[in-house]
């Protein structure tokens, strides 16, 4: 998806009626973003989110009686393609590893301006992956090491790619960091995910933290 020209349709779900209907406001105003609908519990948005032509959902994490990991599997479940950012005030993170392997696009905290969100929105419907440094650190602390046999080595660029990735650099912040293309990023990106077998930049991530962490 080109996020600089196509509309991104947000649903929101918060069960914080004054920051879920203010956001949605403040959000509607901004260029290219529309938004296409919000609920305050994961059990009313997953009835619409089907029908909602949503391509993101801005997702709290504590929904009262409900959990955003349930909503995610769901999701998935019912067949929503589109991007899942989950915007809280604070998980921990056990839960954080959890959410990442179900799928989730990124992790930001509500403490943020709603231009760094709008910037995170951006980021995910263009196929990166918006993960905070706490929250990165946590899931490094939190993440079991599995390690299979006659697993792939990485190269030394291979790590820094996925280091950088990490760090939520871009493809062109990455080529500047090695000081090669960004059409060269991106070759390495697909050899990357080819080596690892996956198919996208978010089950690289994931890949890479439940397999490959004792090599970065």
């Amino acid at each position: 998806m080109d996020s600089a020209t196509l509309t991104i349709n947000l649903f929101l779900v918060d069960d914080h009626a004054m920051f879920r209907e203010g956001l949605a406001q403040v959000l509607a105003k901004e260029p290219g973003f529309q938004v296409v609908g919000q609920s305050a519990s994961s059990k009313e948005a997953l009835g619409l989110l089907g029908r909602s032509g949503a391509t993101i959902v801005l997702l709290d994490v504590d929904l009262g009686a409900e959990r955003a990991l349930d909503f995610v599997l769901e999701a998935k479940k019912k067949g929503f393609e589109g991007q899942i950012l989950i915007v809280t005030a604070g998980v921990s993170g056990p839960e954080a590893v959890q959410l990442v392997q179900a799928g989730v696009a990124g992790i930001l905290h509500k403490q943020h301006s709603t231009r760094e969100l709008s910037n995170a929105i951006r980021q995910v419907a263009s196929g990166e992956v918006c993960l905070e440094q706490d929250y990165l650190t946590a899931l490094f602390r939190s993440v079991d090491r599995t390690r299979e046999q006659g697993r792939p080595r990485l190269t030394e660029r291979e790590k820094i790619v996925l280091r950088s990735i990490f760090q939520g650099l871009s493809n062109k912040d990455i080529g500047a960091r090695l000081d090669i293309s960004e059409g060269a990023v991106k070759f390495s990106l697909r050899q990357l995910c080819q080596k690892v077998g996956v198919r996208t930049r978010a089950q690289l991530v994931k890949v890479a933290l439940e397999q490959y962490r004792d090599q970065l």
